[in-house]
């Protein structure tokens, strides 16, 4: 199991305890994004190679070739999506060695447990979020 150094939380309300918690967390979030996006490149690969998603200029099969480009089209926006969650993963692994992970960014409150291990990301506390629609 990974370990990291933490600051001290800032405020007091996280234990060092806590914070290896939500580490652990967010290691498991990433590895799975990480067999997302791996199993997403290489359906990306093997329909390329078997020509599913090659261009034709005229062809009897425009209707296969529309709903390939669709599924190509998915499969980037998913793989978007997730390189993005990574990203946030990543800067709450930051947040977390530097003592400020788990406070909501609009009112500086402590974000609920269990908020946190559904969205470990989380920068905004339920009640927040709420009021912004």
């Amino acid at each position: 199991m990974s370990t990291i150094q933490f600051k001290p939380d800032i405020k007091g309300h996280w234990t060092p305890e806590d914070y290896q918690h939500f580490f652990t967390i967010i290691l498991k979030k990433k590895e799975e994004i990480l067999e997302d996006l791996n199993m997403l490149r290489d359906t990306l690969a093997e329909s390329s190679a078997d020509g599913s998603f090659e261009n034709k200029t005229y062809s009897l099969h425009m209707a296969d070739q529309g709903t390939d480009a669709m599924e190509r089209e998915k499969t980037f926006l998913f793989a978007s999506r997730e390189g993005k969650i990574l990203d946030y993963l990543e800067r709450a692994i930051q947040r977390l060695q530097n003592g400020t992970y788990g406070y909501c960014k609009v009112c500086q409150k402590p974000i609920e447990k269990g908020r946190l291990e559904a969205v470990p990301h989380s920068q905004i506390c339920v009640p927040c979020k709420q009021k912004q629609g």
